[in-house]
C-alpha cells in the first residue's frame, strides 16, 4: 500500500474562539514544512446589540475570510472552563458559531487545548501569552508586537502544522500519540 499523496502547500486556519474577539490567524504549510504567514486579525464581536448579533457578526466574518483566503483545513481551541459558568457557556456558543461557518464549507476540523497550543510553541504548558505571542513572532518572521487572540490564533494553526507533520513522518494518528488517554 503506497502512502497518501502529500499537497504540495495547505493552508490552515486557526482559530481562538471568543465571545468579545475571536483570533483568526492563516499559515501556509509546504510539503518541506516551509510555514508562510498569510493573515491574521482579530474579529471584534463587541458594538453589537445583544449576543445573539455578536455570534451573526462571528459566523459572517468567519465566512468571509474563508471565502477570501480558501484555507483546506481548520484547527480551533477547545473551550476552557475556567471560574465563570456563563463565561464558559458564552465560549462554547461562539466556538460554535465558529465551528459551523467552517463545516458548512465542509473543512475538516482539528481541536487543540490550550496547554497543547502552548507546548507546540513555546515548549511548556504554563507559557503565558507574551511568550505565544513573542515564539509566534519568532517562528513566523514577523515584527512588532501581535494582537493576543490573532497571535493565539496563529499558535493553533502552527501547532496543528505540526500535528500533521508528525503524522506525515510516522505515518501513525498524531492527535492519538500526542493525547494522554
Amino acid at each position: 500500500m503506497q502512502p497518501p499523496a502529500v499537497q504540495a502547500t495547505v493552508r490552515i486556519l486557526g482559530i481562538d474562539p471568543g465571545s468579545q474577539r475571536t483570533g483568526v490567524g492563516i499559515i501556509d504549510v509546504e510539503a518541506a514544512g516551509k510555514i508562510r504567514h498569510v493573515h491574521h486579525q482579530p474579529l471584534v464581536l463587541l458594538g453589537e446589540g445583544d449576543f445573539a448579533l455578536r455570534l451573526r457578526r462571528l459566523l459572517d466574518g468567519l465566512s468571509r475570510l474563508i471565502d477570501e483566503y480558501r484555507p483546506q483545513e481548520v484547527a480551533i481551541e477547545r473551550v476552557f472552563v475556567g471560574r465563570s459558568a456563563d463565561s464558559a457557556l458564552k465560549l462554547g456558543q461562539a466556538r460554535g458559531a465558529a465551528i459551523c461557518a467552517v463545516v458548512l464549507r465542509d473543512l475538516p476540523v482539528s481541536e487543540y487545548g490550550a496547554r497543547e497550543v502552548k507546548l507546540a510553541t513555546v515548549g511548556t504548558g504554563a507559557a503565558d501569552k507574551a511568550q505565544v505571542q513573542h515564539m509566534v513572532a519568532a517562528m513566523l518572521g514577523l515584527s512588532g508586537k501581535l494582537q493576543a487572540d490573532a497571535a493565539d490564533a496563529l499558535a493553533i494553526a502552527l501547532t496543528h502544522a505540526h500535528v500533521r507533520a508528525t503524522t506525515q513522518r510516522l505515518g501513525v494518528d498524531a492527535r492519538l500519540a500526542w493525547s494522554r488517554r
